[in-house]
């Protein structure tokens, strides 16, 4: 009888060790995924950083480990705005991802600067995301590829319109069928121009310089909507290329476009991408024209829509993105935690090399004034 009751208070003992020690396992690896993802800038001269700093503060997804940027004086204008201690600030982004150890870069140099950044960033086994576009040539977005796949590594890149409720709602009334095969697609992106707008200056010098900018809004804003339309053509590579560019206003831009239309003809559709500083007011919008039907977006959350049989137009708010999809932040850190698989969507690698094919032939054809042929890149 002793024996039986050491045996069952034996056996409670063991059983009660063991829902701790799991109960312990779980609570441990569910700690590891909610711990933010560390993240280091490189670069202050992009405009776009201000975004990412302001919702720093609100933002558990990610916790800022270190910037990288040899401009002490971008060290004093943003370190005393957004009261960053002297300690994140390193002038070399490779002294920076050795004493920091980031699980990602957040590229904000000027796009000439990506490939760099991404090259110095890779053999550390470091992701990174960049503002858009990918790169400034093919050439440019080749050798990134390369750096990415030798070393296992994410690259994404940032477009502000990726996080547009409106834009996906347009995606998935072609998914579905709503509105019939894509036959026409009509893109508009740009503002008044950086100038009128008052960007930074260490954003207006290299904007204005296509050495580092690659054109000016032909690459500024062309590159949103051959972003959208390569991801709703499902990576389909167009047949030829066409693209057109003004100088409105070449007492404030002299060496770049300020004006560009770039038309994409495919099979059995046709894309015409608007990008321009000389919009009365900003914009970001787009129109799906399918075989029954049409999606066009309103600003970021509202979409007319017309389908097939229908009297007329009804505008409707689009449904909200996934929470790990709402963001540049919130999808970079679903990636990193192999919960999103970044494979043809606007941010993805894959989608973005086409991109720059695109941009790439685009600039070519408004330079020599010819349509240029495209053929489908190899792996």
């Amino acid at each position: 009888m002793i024996f039986v009751q050491s045996s069952r208070r034996s056996h409670l003992f063991i059983t009660t060790c063991m829902v701790v020690l799991f109960s312990g396992s779980h609570f441990s690896v569910a700690a590891q995924e909610t711990q933010p993802l560390k993240v280091a800038i490189v670069g202050l001269e992009h405009g776009h950083v201000e975004g990412f700093l302001s919702q720093l503060p609100k933002h558990t997804a990610v916790q800022l480990v270190g910037i990288a940027d040899a401009n002490t004086e971008l060290w004093q204008k943003y370190g005393k705005k957004y009261s960053l201690p002297d300690t994140l600030f390193y002038k070399s982004e490779a002294n920076m991802i050795e004493k920091t150890r980031p699980q990602a870069v957040l590229v904000y140099t000027s796009i000439g600067e990506h490939r760099h950044a991404i090259e110095i960033a890779a053999p550390y086994g470091v992701s990174v995301m960049v503002e858009k576009p990918l790169t400034i040539s093919l050439e440019d977005a080749l050798a990134i590829r390369k750096a990415a796949r030798d070393h296992k590594i994410q690259v994404l890149v940032n477009y502000e319109t990726t996080w547009y409720t409106s834009n996906r709602a347009a995606y998935e009334e072609v998914r579905e069928g709503r509105i019939g095969e894509i036959r026409r697609v009509v893109v508009h992106d740009g503002h008044q121009g950086p100038k009128e707008i008052n960007v930074p200056p260490e954003f207006l010098n290299w904007l204005t310089d296509p050495e580092q900018n690659g054109a000016g809004a032909l690459y500024d804003f062309g590159c949103y909507g051959v972003d959208l339309m390569t991801w709703m053509m499902h990576g389909e590579t167009p047949l030829t290329v066409t693209a057109v560019v003004n100088h409105d206003k070449p007492h404030l831009y002299p060496k770049v476009d300020d004006d560009s239309t770039i038309t994409l003809q495919y099979p059995r559709a046709q894309a015409v991408i608007m990008g321009s500083w000389n919009w009365p007011f900003g914009r970001k919008d787009m129109e799906v024209y399918g075989a029954t039907g049409y999606a066009i977006t309103v600003a970021a959350d509202q979409i007319r829509i017309r389908h097939e049989h229908d009297a007329e137009e009804h505008t409707t708010t689009a449904p909200a993105l996934p929470a790990r999809e709402r963001d540049s932040l919130s999808y970079l850190s679903a990636v990193l935690r192999g919960e999103i698989v970044p494979k043809g969507d606007l941010t993805a690698l894959d989608t973005n090399v086409i991109v720059m094919q695109i941009l790439d032939a685009a600039r070519e054809s408004a330079r020599t004034g010819r349509t240029v042929k495209l053929n489908k890149l190899g792996d």
